[in-house]
């Protein structure tokens, strides 16, 4: 997105903003989808019963269909498959996941009246919509509509993994819901209001019809929430950079 455009369209701006920022997570995480794949990891052994002879031989072609399937379709590999069943609930969010990138991209190149994208994976085809974010600038419901699609997405894959992030605690107020709800996540390298009430008055914002959107504050942002905010910048990073000293 241009300088210009963002100064002229503020709204489009922030959903842009939301876009990159969902797209890198779901760059980050999708390919951890396969490691989760392999079976019998969270547990000791021997606490589940084994299969019959039978059932175990049914299992492995199971896998050995699924893993080949996984590879044809999404290019991602199996790492050490054996004789256990793939996780199935994982290879479903796989394929939900990459479906609807691919069907997101296809729509994208529809709308803006380009030629349709080659075959590639999940991620190479994120990043190509990533280089389209000027295009899609000029259509704010299409922008909505990517923003809405990439941050489903983006939170499937987090929820199949069960990532649970570091929170670290943020004096100061919310500048909307003047809680005292802030709170750093170094992965992201951004701050969240937490609470689930908070509501701005931005009409395109999130927050007007997405009951889990969270309002956000990137670096560049810093300085800018603790002018409203009553936090201090210093804060903030130290949080960043040292999570363990003062997370929640």
């Amino acid at each position: 997105m241009t300088d210009r455009t963002a100064a002229s369209d503020p709204a489009v701006a922030l959903v842009l903003r939301d876009i990159a920022l969902w797209t890198a997570s779901l760059v980050r995480q999708f390919p951890e989808l396969a490691e989760e794949l392999a079976p019998g990891r969270r547990g000791p052994a021997g606490t589940a019963p084994a299969p019959s002879p039978a059932g175990r031989d049914e299992l492995i072609r199971e896998e050995r269909r699924e893993a080949l399937l996984l590879q044809q379709r999404h290019g991602l590999s199996v790492p050490g498959h054996g004789a256990a069943p793939i996780r199935l609930h994982v290879s479903d969010a796989i394929r939900d996941i990459t479906d609807g990138v691919v069907e997101l991209e296809e729509a994208v190149c529809a709308r803006l009246t380009l030629p349709r994208p080659p075959r590639a994976g999940v991620i190479d085809r994120l990043r190509r919509l990533v280089g389209l974010l000027d295009p899609i600038a000029a259509h704010p419901d299409l922008a909505r509509h990517v923003r809405d699609e990439i941050r489903r997405m983006a939170r499937r894959c987090a929820r199949t993994l069960g990532d649970s992030e570091t929170v670290v605690r943020v004096s100061g107020r919310c500048p909307w819901c003047d809680s005292v709800s802030l709170r750093a996540f170094p992965d992201r390298r951004a701050v969240l209001c937490v609470n689930p009430a908070c509501v701005c008055t931005d009409e395109v914002c999130g927050c007007q019809d997405d009951p889990s959107y969270r309002h956000l504050w990137p670096e560049e942002r810093w300085e800018e929430l603790s002018e409203a905010s009553g936090t201090r910048t210093e804060e903030i990073e130290a949080a960043m950079d040292d999570p363990k000293e003062t997370s929640c």
